[in-house]
């Protein structure tokens, strides 16, 4: 599809979506926060089966990136103090799962865009 087929939304339409699209940016932007989401979508894990998993994250960021994805409800941290030592589960939640449809975007936008880059001439 070219740039020219596709609809190019007004001024006023972008205006509206602008504090919309800053909202989402500044709650789930970051290197980190869709990187965490996507992993745990897969599956409930425990701090350090995601610092394995997400491996150049250090211990202090995903913690603070947990604490701040459970403020915005996409996370739910699990204590288990029956089990000795306590064990400490995180999951997505079902909020988290309306990411689904804009991670695929992404995605899909995102593998054009290598695509196009891949394609393009380099300059002169």
């Amino acid at each position: 599809m070219k740039m020219e087929e596709v609809d190019q939304p007004n001024n006023r339409e972008c205006c509206r979506s602008l504090p919309a699209i800053e909202d989402a940016l500044y709650v789930i932007g970051g290197k980190w926060k869709l990187k965490i989401t996507l992993v745990l979508l897969e599956g409930n894990k425990r701090f350090n089966e995601l610092q394995r998993t997400l491996k150049d994250i250090s211990p202090r960021v995903l913690s603070h990136e947990l604490k701040e994805l459970e403020l915005n409800g996409f996370v739910k941290r699990n204590v288990y103090a029956t089990a000795t030592p306590v064990i400490v589960e995180y999951e997505a939640t079902e909020y988290s799962r309306t990411l689904t449809k804009v991670l695929d975007a992404l995605a899909e936008w995102g593998t054009m865009h290598k695509q196009k880059i891949k394609e393009a001439p380099l300059p002169a």
